[in-house]
């Protein structure tokens, strides 16, 4: 049979209505965790795809984040998507509050544009009166609009301090407007200046210049009762006049209070000083155009592992030949192998004492090798990790910054090179809590700036909930000199969850970021593929 040829990009929009309050004092905290199903028989094997941003006190929301899902036409593929009431930090669901879910597939959604369905507990019976609704737009358009966005003057809304403001902006649709991004909130502050941000032209206006495009300003409440401050109605033409020099203002008008006062001149005034329309390469116009991904593995031998020889180890090969350790290096290595030429991939050890000299080393090559620690394909990998475990001391403690600085300084190297040939993969097995925690938040830093994501898989029962802290969606990540993240780049995944899955399950949750880290990466420096004859930069809009 021929394999299922991709028809199509859709972008999925998520909201809900009527959620289950499942807090006391204040209301859900809900967030939407998207499936798919990996298996093409009766027997479903479900592994996570992605999710939504978190939306605090709201049982009503309309989430930023889109799902984007690559659509078969020959292929039933089954989506459930799952409400959650996060209440911790910690990246599993299994103890947060479920509030339902909806089981569909990818065509449903599509055939119907925009699908609402009732929510359902896992038992079958309704989530109380909660809904769903999911709207699918194919991605027909690759620009994006890069914008800087500040405010003057805008209304106090708060008896005690000034203004929490954030903005949300709308895209206008046949069923009405639809959210397409909302900024960060600046605390206390009625002149405020947000961080510089990104939205796909496809999400804001659908690739047409002159479709309306409505933005609000609030006063954010962490009760979730945000106050209007004011709205006002553009387009991508109007909003593509400004620039440092000459920006494009536009009055924040609060229709009520306009009702009532005949003096009423504004909210505030929202200045956009640069909104630039730039041409963004896909992740496939980067590696067919030569950038080549680099592999990196480190393997955890901490004492916390346990004995390798005794049955209850992680680091114990069982009479299949198996460990969560192999299991992960097989999966994430399998995929990642055919996207760089030599498969030569580097191996390392942490935590260990080293022979000669036994002392505890943290980046020690798995083959013992300083000068050559390569090992040939994923097989090599696994041939030096099975050759190293008998021969070194599992000790302590869990230090990850030495090996994402090693990582880092190849691609620090490949960075000043000013192409985007190389992008780095570092793939972290591990089993318990770190140790060296303010470095690693640094390490990660300053690699927020290089062409490297960081991959962590948890390995056994560890509580893991300290990851969240680098595995930071909203990409507030700083060090404890208060230097920010310039991007998420790390990923966790606990291996717990995909024990029973197929392995290339737990490949594709691990994997799913990358592709987007290293666009969002080229494209923020400017660097197109290696074999490209244009530069990604068009300002005009016009393509």
């Amino acid at each position: 049979m021929a394999a299922a040829q991709c028809v199509t990009r859709v972008e999925l929009t998520v909201s809900c209505d009527s959620l289950l309050d499942r807090d006391i004092g204040s209301k859900s905290d809900p967030l939407c965790v998207l499936l798919m199903d990996s298996s093409d028989s009766s027997e479903s094997r479900w592994y996570e795809v992605a999710r939504t941003e978190k939306v605090q006190n709201c049982l009503c929301p309309k989430f930023a984040k889109k799902f984007v899902i690559d659509y078969y036409f020959e292929v039933v593929q089954k989506l459930r998507f799952g409400i959650y009431d996060i209440d911790n930090k910690t990246v599993d669901l299994t103890d947060d509050d479920f509030l339902g879910q909806l089981e569909c597939t990818l065509g449903q959604v599509v055939s119907s544009k925009k699908l609402t369905r009732p929510l359902m507990l896992k038992s079958k019976s309704p989530a109380g009166k909660g809904t769903i609704t999911i709207a699918a737009e194919e991605i027909k358009d690759n620009r994006v609009a890069n914008f800087e966005v500040e405010a003057r003057k805008l209304d106090n809304k708060d008896f005690f301090g000034k203004s929490d403001p954030y903005l949300e902006f709308y895209k206008q649709t046949q069923t009405g407007w639809q959210l397409a991004h909302r900024t960060e909130v600046v605390n206390n502050n009625l002149n405020p200046t947000w961080k510089p941000f990104r939205i796909p032209l496809q999400s804001l206006c659908g690739g047409d210049m002159d479709k309306s495009i409505k933005v609000e300003c609030y006063d954010y409440d962490s009760d979730g009762s945000h106050d209007l401050i004011g709205t006002f109605e553009t387009t991508m033409t109007r909003l593509k006049e400004a620039s440092r020099t000459s920006p494009a203002e536009f009055e924040c008008v609060n229709s009520k209070k306009k009702q009532k006062k005949k003096s009423y001149k504004n909210s505030g005034v929202v200045s956009v000083k640069l909104c630039q329309v730039l041409k963004e390469y896909t992740f496939l116009d980067y590696i067919m155009g030569g950038c080549q991904i680099n592999f990196t593995v480190a393997v955890d031998f901490t004492g916390s592992n346990g004995d390798p020889r005794s049955p209850q180890s992680l680091h114990y090969i069982s009479p299949q030949g198996v460990n969560e350790y192999l299991s992960a290096i097989w999966s994430v290595g399998n995929v990642v192998q055919d996207y760089d030429s030599d498969k030569m991939f580097p191996a390392f050890g942490f935590g260990a004492q080293v022979p000669p000299t036994w002392q505890v080393s943290h980046e020690f090559p798995l083959n013992f090798n300083p000068a050559n620690p390569f090992c040939a394909g994923v097989e090599g990998v696994v041939e030096a990790y099975r050759a190293c475990l008998p021969q070194v001391k599992l000790y302590g403690p869990t230090n990850f910054s030495p090996i994402i600085n090693h990582a880092a300084s190849f691609a620090n190297q490949a960075l000043r090179q000013d192409t985007a040939s190389q992008y780095f993969v570092l793939l972290i097995i591990t089993d318990g809590v770190i140790t060296d925690m303010d470095e690693t938040r640094a390490a990660i830093v300053n690699v927020s700036r290089l062409p490297m994501s960081v991959i962590i898989v948890g390995v056994g029962s560890a509580d893991f909930s300290a990851m969240e802290l680098l595995d930071g969606d909203d990409g507030c990540l700083r060090s404890l000199a208060g230097d920010a993240a310039m991007r998420d780049i790390v990923q966790f995944v606990p291996f717990r969850q995909f024990k029973n899955a197929p392995r290339e399950a737990l490949a594709k949750s691990v994997l799913a970021e990358v592709p987007a880290q290293l666009v969002g990466f080229f494209n923020t420096m400017k660097l197109m593929p290696p074999n490209a004859n244009t530069p990604p930069q068009n300002p005009s809009g016009n393509i």
